[in-house]
């Protein structure tokens, strides 16, 4: 009995000496973690690029470049408000392995996310409706960073928790132990609040708010961006002012009623059909109304002095007046067909598809067919 009274306090002192050397370890841990995590929360450079790769935020075929000042801005707005919290240490030391688990406080990633592919697809449309000829139009890894830079610069982004873990291993050195914090793609992800994850998703746009932000985009477009967009080439691409005169005469007309509204959607694996009441005006009564006017011209004696060149200036003259003056509209309904090619929802034959829609009967001139009948 005196020799278990005895052992009982030799037992009690090795359990406080064994949590005073296990605590003392983790509070050893917490500290490596605290240092790398302040250092990110007060955006060094270093720390940043040891943790988050600029260049695996938008990961594929994007050229090397260097960490430039604009990159640099696009983290410390990230990280403006990001803060942690440590909720747990564990330590496995037979295998050098520590594990610590966090509450972290970033911006709300996935919002960021869907407001950038937005961003990035109206930069995409506007690229391909300008009169740029040149065969590079590609967007750049600068380009994705701007686009981001304005978006943290313009917007205020409510911050979200998300848990995750730290995993450290030991090294021995100078017979102390050093830990250092295991990099992985994962850890990555949940620093930026998973925003790799939500930028490599191909649903962050469903199909509807994809064609939300090609109409949204083509409805702010300039005349010549319309022009361009639209395939208005057979119009446009000639030194006849007369054609010149009608296809702006058509892209002002679109300018003024152009409106819409999304339909029914349907998805099938890789393909989805979402409906859509486009307005425009209405090339019926502009062509009635042409006709007209042109009739009338035709059977005066203006039209038999005039002689041929005349009556063709006076011809195009007559259907820009009709086209200028009109008033009337109507809504079709039109079916966008979009496919997803694992990055993203992308509209198919874009420019045709609006120009149909749009343009109408219009999209080619009748003056011609009427030079031939007269």
């Amino acid at each position: 009995m005196k020799s278990v009274k005895f052992l009982l306090p030799l037992l009690l002192l090795c359990a406080v000496l064994f949590c005073g050397c296990t605590g003392k370890e983790e509070k050893k841990i917490d500290e490596v973690v605290k240092r790398e995590l302040d250092l990110l929360k007060h955006l060094d450079s270093d720390t940043t690029q040891k943790y988050i790769s600029y260049q695996e935020i938008f990961p594929g075929d994007l050229e090397d470049a260097a960490m430039s000042s604009d990159v640099e801005e696009v983290f410390s707005l990230f990280f403006q408000d990001f803060d942690y919290k440590i909720l747990d240490t564990s330590v496995n030391r037979d295998k050098a392995i520590a594990k610590v688990s966090l509450r972290l406080f970033t911006l709300d990633a996935r919002a960021l996310a869907e407001n950038f592919s937005k961003a990035l697809l109206k930069h995409e449309i506007a690229l391909a409706a300008s009169d740029d000829t040149e065969d590079d139009q590609t967007v750049t890894l600068e380009d994705r960073y701007m686009l981001l830079n304005q978006l943290l610069s313009s917007n205020k982004y409510q911050t979200v928790e998300r848990n995750c873990s730290i995993t450290l291993t030991a090294s021995e050195k100078n017979e102390e132990t050093i830990w250092e914090i295991k990099r992985t793609t994962t850890l990555e992800n949940d620093l930026v609040g998973g925003l790799m994850n939500y930028l490599s998703d191909p649903d962050i746009l469903s199909p509807e708010d994809t064609l939300l932000v090609y109409l949204d985009t083509l409805k702010n477009m300039s005349t010549e961006e319309l022009a361009n967009y639209l395939n208005a080439d057979s119009i446009v691409s000639t030194e006849d002012p007369n054609k010149i005169s009608l296809a702006n005469a058509l892209v002002e007309q679109v300018h003024n009623i152009f409106n819409y509204s999304i339909g029914e959607t349907s998805v099938s694996g890789y393909h989805a059909s979402v409906k859509a009441d486009i307005t425009t005006f209405d090339s019926e009564a502009i062509l009635n109304s042409y006709q007209s006017q042109l009739d009338d011209y035709l059977s005066s004696t203006d039209a038999v002095i005039d002689g041929a060149q005349k009556r063709y200036n006076k011809s195009y003259q007559l259907l820009i007046d009709s086209i200028k003056e009109n008033k009337e509209e109507k809504t079709v309904t039109t079916t966008f067909t979009l496919i997803n090619d694992g990055a993203s929802w992308k509209l198919e034959d874009a420019g045709s598809v609006f120009g149909q829609a749009l343009f109408g009967t219009l999209s080619s001139s009748p003056v011609e067919d009427s030079e031939e009948d007269s």
